[in-house]
């Protein structure tokens, strides 16, 4: 794994989670919220636990405590986007939403006290009034669900930047596993004080589910968990902005859903912004070595006695 195959193992995820908004449709046909994410949860903590158990034999108390974080903060995040959706627009939710490439830069200022990179403010800026493009249109109005779509861009971004401070103290993959069963559990007790846990009855809403639990939770959240060893977070956050195009992509071809020529402008902005971005750092990367290499010490030079 190097830098090069993260950013690929990153373009997976998102065109994961662009499938899940189709699926959570699919199962929210059949079951409640909180039920449905107890099993996505469930399932996927089920299986990634079988897969990677030798990882889980070995975890520490500080791996628990960054997994349970996670699972609080995920739950928040899924939580908050299934309940949005209901109050407001599909338009607005996706447009709210992937205000989460602004919030990972910002919080990381907030929180972690770092600088804002020049190429991340650029590729930000550019990424989001694409997701705007694609997303909006003038019939653009404020909903109760705005809030809580909102919200839930908040929680990813701090999932994201969670998710890469844990992964330098703990194992990524246990990290990743727990906060998957840890999601499935407050799930599941909420369901059972706000709902009747049931399971599926459909062919449809059992394929959601199980496509939910393993492409877009099993893959998906692991995938991330190792690619921010490799990866920073705010460039992470700035790559999901290509989320709303898979997701349009998927839309047009299971749904027959078709961009607008505003859409197909901000599409491109989108990847103008993210490319942008990876170039501005590797120039700033390539600028930095050739000023070392120039260097007496460099260049091994010996300064004389």
């Amino acid at each position: 794994m190097n830098r090069h195959k993260a950013n690929l193992l990153v373009l997976l995820v998102t065109l994961g989670w662009g499938f899940s908004y189709l699926f959570m449709k699919l199962g929210l046909e059949s079951i409640e919220e909180f039920n449905l994410l107890a099993l996505r949860f469930g399932i996927a903590f089920i299986v990634t636990a079988a897969i990677f158990y030798k990882r889980l034999r070995v975890i520490d108390k500080t791996t628990i405590g960054y997994g349970a974080l996670l699972g609080g903060i995920l739950l928040g995040v899924c939580a908050f986007i299934l309940f949005g959706l209901k109050t407001t627009s599909t338009s607005n939710a996706g447009f709210l939403v992937g205000l989460t490439v602004i919030f990972v830069p910002l919080l990381n200022v907030i929180l972690f006290r770092k600088r804002m990179e020049e190429s991340h403010l650029i590729g930000a800026l550019l990424a989001i009034a694409g997701i705007g493009m694609l997303t909006l249109n003038s019939e653009l109005s404020m909903h109760p669900g705005d809030i809580l779509c909102i919200a839930g861009g908040i929680c990813n971004a701090l999932y994201i930047l969670v998710t890469g401070a844990a992964v330098k103290k703990c194992d990524s993959i246990a990290v990743g596993v727990l906060s998957l069963g840890f999601t499935a559990v407050f799930a599941l007790i909420l369901s059972f004080f706000f709902e009747s846990p049931v399971f599926p009855v459909t062919f449809n809403g059992w394929l959601a589910i199980l496509a939910l639990s393993l492409v877009c939770s099993a893959f998906c959240f692991i995938a991330q968990s190792i690619s921010l060893k490799y990866i920073a977070p705010v460039q992470l956050g700035l790559m999901y902005a290509l989320e709303p195009i898979f997701a349009a992509v998927v839309a047009f071809i299971f749904v027959g859903e078709r961009l607008t020529l505003q859409g197909y402008a901000g599409a491109i902005l989108v990847v103008s912004g993210i490319l942008i971005s990876q170039w501005m750092e590797q120039r700033k990367k390539q600028g930095h070595r050739y000023a070392y290499a120039l260097s007496p010490s460099g260049r091994g030079d010996k300064h004389p006695t």
